[in-house]
C-alpha cells in the first residue's frame, strides 16, 4: 500500500507575491478628475461598464468618490455607456 498522505507535485507551487496597492491619485498628485475624459475614466469600469471597487484599484476613498461621481457624469453626457457587452 503506498501512503496517500504525502502531497507530491511536478511542479512546484507559486506564491503570490501581493504588491503594495497604492492611489495613482495621490501619488500622481492629481486633485481633480475630469468627467470629459472617457479614456481616462475607462480604466476605473469593467467590460460590463460596472465602476470597479476600490479592493481592486487601490484608489483610495476620497478619490473613489470623485471617479464615481465623474464616471456618473459622463454617463449622463453620453460620454460612457450605462452599459456594454464587450467595452475593452
Amino acid at each position: 500500500m503506498a501512503d496517500n498522505s504525502e502531497i507530491r507535485y511536478l511542479t512546484p507551487p507559486t506564491v503570490d507575491v501581493k504588491k503594495k496597492k497604492y492611489c495613482r491619485f495621490k501619488k500622481s498628485g492629481i486633485k481633480f478628475i475630469d468627467y470629459k475624459d472617457p479614456n481616462f475614466l475607462l480604466k476605473f469600469i469593467n467590460e460590463q461598464g460596472k465602476i470597479l471597487p476600490r479592493r481592486l484599484t487601490g484608489t483610495s476613498l476620497k478619490y473613489q468618490r470623485k471617479v464615481a461621481q465623474a464616471v456618473k457624469r459622463a454617463r449622463h453626457l453620453g460620454l460612457l455607456p450605462y452599459v456594454a457587452d464587450m467595452l475593452k
